[in-house]
């Protein structure tokens, strides 16, 4: 998930400053991101970017909670690499074709991926 989000907003810094290089936006849309118009390719790195930042950051913390408790069994790693996985394709599709209902589906297959991690790493805390 690093990997990712960190080649996501490096891919985005890239494109912004071709645009801005290229006249597609004008640089002082970056002061307080207002009162230019971003051009929608930007717009859907942003947003994604901000994505990143949000569902992710719940995946991070269990992974830790569930390193630290040693309740890190061979189940909750592979729900880890689904989730993985599905955020991959998740920001391929939304990167790309930015088909809505098969984004929406990875979206809502990893979020549930992601609340059965977190059932698992808190039943398993509180049962011990």
């Amino acid at each position: 998930m690093f990997g990712l989000t960190f080649f996501i907003v490096f891919r985005m810094g890239v494109l912004r400053a071709a645009a801005v290089k290229s006249g597609k936006i004008d640089p002082k849309f970056f002061r307080l991101y207002q009162e230019y118009e971003e051009p929608d390719f930007l717009r859907a790195y942003s947003r994604h970017v901000v994505n990143l930042h949000e569902a992710p950051v719940i995946f991070y913390a269990i992974s830790i909670i569930a390193y630290v408790t040693d309740s890190a069994g061979s189940l909750l790693v592979a729900l880890a690499w689904g989730y993985v996985a599905l955020r991959f394709a998740h920001s391929y599709v939304h990167l790309t074709t930015n088909r809505v209902l098969l984004r929406f589906k990875l979206f809502a297959l990893s979020y549930l991926i992601l609340v059965i991690s977190c059932v698992l790493v808190f039943f398993g805390f509180w049962s011990q």
